[in-house]
């Protein structure tokens, strides 16, 4: 998926905390905490969350790669404590063996990694699989990509997202092309939703979901303008900006589907209405219209990029589902944690951040450089 990035991150749900390293960053990017910790505020944010978000207070410390406000082009380590761990370390979440008997979890949940996970590894404690499959880990994500969306603005580059439908209620399609002012619109939204009429019905179903102790899945859209042509390619599989982008989407908890530019609307219509004529403005060739969501061939067309993803209903339910206890191999009910009655605003803020690692390593892959000053002057010279 990544091409001349890495990033590893490493952390339980309830342990002591996040840690994260981005590697092949270049050098000469401004950065400070702050960057860092609006994305992450951002993703803690939305109707629908439940009681962690109370807790945790997540701000990432930058640990290395760093020097007088600027990146040095060596790894870039993080961390994001788990303020939550004191009420764990004695016993659930113990380094060491615990100070008292701790019951094990035994009742997978439905649609969570519960039974695959402890089929995978031969435990017999779930604990020790949604620990770690848990969206708390997103934090991390977000901290490295809100990273790379400092390095991306540099370049003119910005990159924005807002739900498009909560349950059954859908917003009416933005003509808007300011990015900027579209992330502005959706943060002072409660569900990130830019149609005043949608919002509050999605908030009114979503408050009807937690009161029949369910939870309600929904669409975002992520966008990116500024975007230089040719990103990606169609020369092999695993190089194709779009496929690039679908897996980073996927990878993100919850997800089902993933769309480019008019998405699953495409299956019934005719090519005449799907395809981008191409026409010249001011002497620059461009396209009539951007049905393709500025992804052509695998390949970046210049225009903005667009990408809807669907995310299912959280399987953590205040009202849990049938399962089978598999020690006992009993029927009852799946275990329950604390949990989100919809998640569907901060998982939009996930893909923005998802949609900036992508980018930024797509940038660093066609234009090269280990500083940014590097990759402007590669960049300019290109054309594009």
């Amino acid at each position: 998926m990544l091409k001349h990035l890495n990033i590893l991150t490493a952390g339980e749900s309830h342990g002591k905390g996040l840690s994260g390293i981005l590697e092949g960053f270049p050098a000469g990017v401004s950065l400070s905490e702050a960057d860092i910790a609006l994305d992450l505020v951002r993703r803690q944010q939305g109707h629908g969350r439940g009681g962690r978000m109370k807790i945790e207070k997540d701000h990432a410390e930058i640990m290395t790669g760093l020097r007088h406000g600027k990146t040095l082009g060596s790894p870039i380590a993080l961390w994001i404590q788990n303020r939550d761990w004191v009420n764990w370390k004695n016993d659930k979440m113990s380094h060491e063996l615990p100070e008292t008997d701790v019951p094990e979890i035994t009742l997978p949940r439905p649609g969570h990694a519960d039974l695959a996970g402890v089929q995978k590894f031969g435990f017999t404690d779930i604990r020790n699989v949604l620990e770690r499959s848990s969206a708390r880990e997103t934090a991390m994500r977000v901290a490295q990509g809100a990273i790379c969306r400092t390095f991306l603005k540099e370049l003119g580059i910005e990159i924005a997202s807002h739900v498009i439908q909560i349950g059954p209620e859908k917003s009416v399609p933005t003509q808007n092309t300011d990015l900027h002012d579209i992330n502005v619109q959706a943060d002072s939204s409660d569900v990130r939703c830019l149609d005043d009429v949608a919002g509050p019905k999605m908030i009114r179903h979503i408050d009807e979901t937690r009161r029949q102790g369910d939870s309600i899945g929904g669409v975002f859209e992520v966008l990116a303008s500024g975007v230089p042509v040719g990103l990606g390619s169609y020369t092999h599989w695993d190089r194709k900006l779009d496929a690039r982008l679908a897996g980073a989407m996927m990878s993100i908890n919850a997800m089902k589907s993933v769309s480019i530019g008019d998405g699953l609307n495409v299956a019934e219509a005719p090519g005449s209405k799907v395809h981008d004529e191409i026409i010249k403005v001011n002497d620059k060739i461009c396209r009539a219209t951007n049905h393709v969501g500025g992804i052509e061939g695998g390949m970046s067309n210049g225009e903005i990029i667009r990408v809807q993803v669907t995310m299912k209903p959280i399987p953590t339910l205040a009202r849990p589902l049938r399962s089978v206890d598999i020690k006992t191999r009993e029927p009852g009910i799946a275990h329950k944690e604390r949990t989100d009655a919809c998640a569907v605003p901060a998982a939009s803020v996930i893909g923005e951040a998802m949609m900036a690692l992508i980018l930024a390593d797509a940038i660093l892959e066609k234009f090269g450089g280990d500083s940014l000053e590097q990759v402007k002057s590669h960049l300019a010279a290109s054309g594009v």
